[in-house]
């Protein structure tokens, strides 16, 4: 561990949604050259909002407070090893690395089970049969995305 500090910082955000009661025991910091740049809680109860996840609303503080959606060369820190929708966030917000110390296993303990996520992601028939292609709007689809691709003012990620 780099600096325990840092993951300190990620008990207090979770400490602190726990006493709001925001949602689960989950907290974030992101750090980029030794400064504190993103920090964010479990707010799913409070919010309504299933996506609102400590690593979720720590991504989207830091990208607000840098001005941008490329957290290259960052770290997370985090109370908990991060679910497949945190996972894929930190992927595509770049972050470099994730530090975390509790497991899946010891969230389930206390009612946080997403273990049959990654039975379902890992299951093709599974995929086949949630994620349905809508052929009769491929077109429709195709010429949005020619669209977007053909105006170079666009930006990519």
């Amino acid at each position: 561990m780099k600096n325990i500090n840092y993951m300190n910082e990620a008990v207090k955000e979770a400490e602190e949604g726990i006493a709001a009661k925001h949602g689960g025991p989950f907290g974030s910091v992101i750090v980029r050259n030794g400064e504190i740049i993103g920090r964010g809680h479990n707010r799913v109860i409070h919010s309504n909002d299933p996506t609102a996840h400590g690593e979720v609303e720590a991504i989207r503080d830091a990208c607000r407070r840098i001005q941008s959606f490329d957290l290259s060369g960052a770290e997370l820190y985090t109370t908990c090893y991060p679910c497949p929708m945190c996972l894929g966030a930190v992927m595509w917000a770049r972050i470099q690395r994730v530090y975390y110390c509790c497991d899946s296993f010891d969230a389930a303990i206390i009612g946080f089970d997403d273990s049959q996520f990654y039975i379902d992601l890992n299951d093709p028939k599974f995929i086949k049969q949630y994620l349905v292609y809508d052929e009769s709007s491929k077109e429709l689809c195709d010429g949005l995305f020619k669209k977007y691709h053909d105006d170079k003012n666009n930006k990519r990620y």
